[in-house]
């Protein structure tokens, strides 16, 4: 009875996607992820000269509106290259190949910082859900889905010892805003915080990957604001 309550409500279709996102994905690309840097910066040492952002950047727009194209949404992202691929035999196919791409954000003196980023594809599917009539899921249940996916996510991530500081979750609003650099800024930002406010803690594993989420799972509610520098 619980079960069918929450199919009608749509309340398990975020805590879902969650977990697919993980088990499917990033369980087998995390962990990896350090190694393809290290290849990388051996053949590119100026690409990679900070290890503190060696980590793969998730965008997470509660909007659920995800882009394929980076250097589109925003002109101060620029693709560089991709990372070392990994091939492993997954699900019947012999050789399916993860890879990420690394990209140059531009700072406001044209100062190329570099990282791994890539949008959850998990939020793109509930875009496309809140679009089609068969799913039933109106514009405010997708956002609270999407709230509840990133929450979701990162409660799982954090217990997730094999994906320890390979991450950063990146939650913003993304409504679609008139500046056309909102998202290299918010990039900035993550990226800035990384090289310059966080540090290991001696004899302790911090959890310096993302903050912890406060979302409000409610209707009503828009958004909540996530950065703590008052934007």
């Amino acid at each position: 009875e619980v079960s069918e309550i929450l199919e009608r409500s749509k309340r398990n279709v975020a805590h879902g996607l969650a977990w697919s996102y993980y088990v499917g994905y990033l369980k087998i690309v995390l962990p990896r992820l350090k190694q393809s840097m290290e290849e990388l910066s051996r053949a590119n040492p100026n690409l990679l000269a900070h290890r503190e952002t060696w980590k793969l950047h998730i965008l997470l727009p509660l909007s659920c509106d995800v882009c394929d194209d980076l250097e589109k949404a925003d002109s101060s992202i620029q693709y560089v290259t991709d990372l070392p691929e990994t091939s492993l035999a997954r699900a019947g196919t012999r050789k399916r190949v993860y890879k990420h791409s690394l990209y140059a954000i531009r700072d406001e003196d044209n100062k190329p910082w570099h990282c791994a980023v890539e949008f959850a594809t998990p939020l793109q599917s509930l875009y496309a859900m809140s679009r089609d009539e068969a799913a039933a899921l109106g514009r405010e249940q997708r956002l609270e889905q999407a709230k509840l996916f990133c929450r979701t996510l990162e409660e799982i991530l954090g217990s997730s010892r094999e994906c320890a500081g390979t991450y950063r979750l990146i939650v913003y609003e993304g409504w679609g805003e008139a500046e056309p650099h909102s998202l290299s800024r918010e990039l900035l930002w993550h990226l800035r915080q990384q090289r310059y406010e966080e540090y290991p803690v001696p004899g302790d594993s911090p959890r310096l990957d993302s903050a912890p989420l406060n979302l409000q799972l409610s209707a009503s509610d828009g958004p909540q604001s996530l950065r703590t520098d008052g934007f």
